[in-house]
């Protein structure tokens, strides 16, 4: 087993992308731009998460978790986007944004714990 897998916020990541991949297939045909890039966002933010776990010092894994950090703000407002354009109901929204809510505040407690722990 990868150090990764046995990340809670990695899991937490890989099934809001197990949800969100649908409802983007489902739409990408009439707003594809929009859609490509909340799809590369998501999984940025998944694969920076996955790829820092396999960095060596902590200033490698800090730079990996915030790249996976910043995607998640990226899918969030993108997803504002639909939101304003009626694109995505209100419900589906409001899963999506609580979920990247939570991953957002773990990817946070990662970075500040490398921190506190090389100052």
């Amino acid at each position: 087993m990868f150090d990764f897998e046995k990340l809670d916020v990695y899991e937490k990541i890989r099934g809001l992308n197990r949800d969100l991949l649908p409802w983007i297939f489902r739409n990408q045909n009439q707003h594809a731009y929009l859609c490509d890039q909340l799809k590369r966002s998501s999984l940025s933010s998944m694969l920076n998460l996955a790829e820092g776990t396999g960095r060596m010092s902590a200033q490698d894994k800090k730079q990996f978790y915030i790249r996976a950090r910043a995607s998640v703000f990226e899918s969030v407002a993108i997803l504002q986007i639909f939101l304003d354009l009626k694109i995505i109901s209100e419900k589906e929204y409001t899963g999506f944004y609580e979920q990247y809510e939570s991953i957002s505040k773990m990817i946070l407690g990662m970075i500040r714990n490398l921190h506190s722990d090389n100052p």
